[in-house]
């Protein structure tokens, strides 16, 4: 299979034609060869517009959900980033290509494995993979300018918004049902703003669906 050949037909019929114009984040997409990121046996649908496995029961965000959410963030080249449910790290690789520093945090010790070795053999020294609960974050390493929650979440938990530095922002897919929104969180002035961005539908993450309440 020409998997060059594929990421740019995923560029020019999935990221350019959903409203991506953001010329750093259409470079970053094409410098990075997605197939390196999914399970093996499912590199020839590295490239599709769906939901591709990775490994341990995961499966990788669209790549225009992806593109769309970090064209809003305007992100800037000095920015320290931080990545929640890293899974293999495509997103964290996007990232850095844009920003100077990035954080993949992932709690699976399987996919955290398979990042680690995947980042390094791509030579990209700026990211540093973390284990960890996805809902605590990295407290240790806030303020951040920009998190990532790279999949969908029911419930965003305070302990992420927390570690936004002023001015900084956090994107990701809030799931109400079946129905999803990409979601854009900034903090002004110690404020709080949330803006909905885009429909979206996409995996929930382990840890961010809503406690089901029981009727008697």
């Amino acid at each position: 299979m020409d998997y060059a050949a594929a990421r740019q037909h995923m560029i020019d019929s999935q990221i350019r034609t959903n409203k991506v114009t953001d010329s750093t984040v259409i470079a970053a997409l094409a410098s990075l060869p997605r197939e390196l990121f999914v399970a093996d046996s499912h590199r020839k649908l590295a490239y599709i517009d769906r939901p591709v496995p990775m490994a341990a029961g995961r499966r990788m965000m669209e790549p225009m959900y992806l593109a769309r959410l970090l064209q809003v963030a305007e992100l800037q080249p000095d920015a320290k980033a931080l990545v929640v449910g890293a899974g293999t790290g495509y997103a964290a690789a996007i990232l850095s290509k844009i920003v100077a520093k990035v954080t993949a945090l992932e709690s699976a010790a399987e996919l955290t494995a398979r990042a680690r070795t995947i980042l390094a053999g791509l030579g990209l020294g700026n990211v540093n993979v973390v284990d960890g609960d996805l809902a605590a974050g990295r407290p240790e390493e806030a303020p951040f300018d920009f998190i990532l929650v790279d999949g969908a979440v029911e419930v965003l938990p305070d302990a992420l918004t927390a570690q936004l530095a002023e001015g900084g922002t956090l994107a990701t897919i809030v799931m109400k049902g079946t129905i999803g929104h990409g979601v854009l969180v900034t903090r002004a002035d110690g404020v709080l703003t949330r803006r909905e961005i885009f429909d979206a539908e996409t995996d929930v993450l382990p840890g961010f669906t809503r406690p089901q309440r029981f009727v008697f």
